[in-house]
């Protein structure tokens, strides 16, 4: 895939997000959705509302509306709504524009899905990150998706460089339940996908 050129801008901001989806670039978007989650909620049904962080373009957020979870993905990115809503489709109500780390997502919530956003994020707001998930699900609320780990600190995406950082970020407040090798990925993720739960402690 050929990289466009881009002005330089901060991916803290929406504005660095809005130039690749107006240019059609995502190459984090698999366009599907990944067996994984499939798999996780036919076997762990959550038992409550589910929050999508950096949605994207939907299909996550499709495949739990349409399979009768009570499911609200979110991204500060208006250009990546317009990418999602022809995907939901009738689910639209399903999708805000909204920041994470804003007020008014407080919940509780069921579970929080990750798919691309912690990697998204630069690093310096990786514990205000790990501290807003703790803060919004609901006790033994579930943690649940894809972690990205590799060599190297440039981004996005940016790496977990061992699971040790991984834990450092989430075992005061968590207890890591599952961690499964991710099989297929796009390529920039990979063979560097791990699929992990994390339980939030009473």
């Amino acid at each position: 895939m050929t990289v466009p050129s881009f002005p330089r801008s901060d991916p803290a901001s929406p504005e660095f997000w809005e130039m690749r989806y107006r240019a059609a670039f995502t190459p984090w978007d698999a366009g599907a959705v990944p067996a994984p989650l499939r798999d996780f909620v036919a076997a762990h049904p959550p038992a409550g509302p589910i929050l999508v962080p950096g949605c994207g373009s939907g299909h996550d957020v499709r495949f739990l509306a349409e399979a009768g979870f009570d499911v609200l993905g979110i991204d500060f990115s208006r250009a990546a709504l317009d990418a999602a809503a022809p995907v939901v489709g009738p689910f639209a109500a399903r999708l805000r524009h909204a920041d994470f780390f804003a007020p008014g997502l407080e919940g509780p919530w069921a579970l929080v899905y990750e798919r691309a956003f912690l990697c998204s994020l630069p690093r310096r707001r990786w514990v205000e990150w790990a501290r807003r998930v703790a803060g919004i699900l609901a006790p033994g609320g579930l943690l649940a998706g894809f972690f990205f780990f590799g060599d190297g600190e440039r981004g996005p995406p940016y790496p977990l460089l061992g699971q040790e950082e991984l834990d450092g970020l989430l075992a005061g407040a968590f207890e890591r339940t599952a961690d499964l090798p991710v099989e297929e990925s796009v390529p920039v993720f990979a063979q560097r996908e791990r699929w992990q739960v994390w339980a939030r402690r009473t």
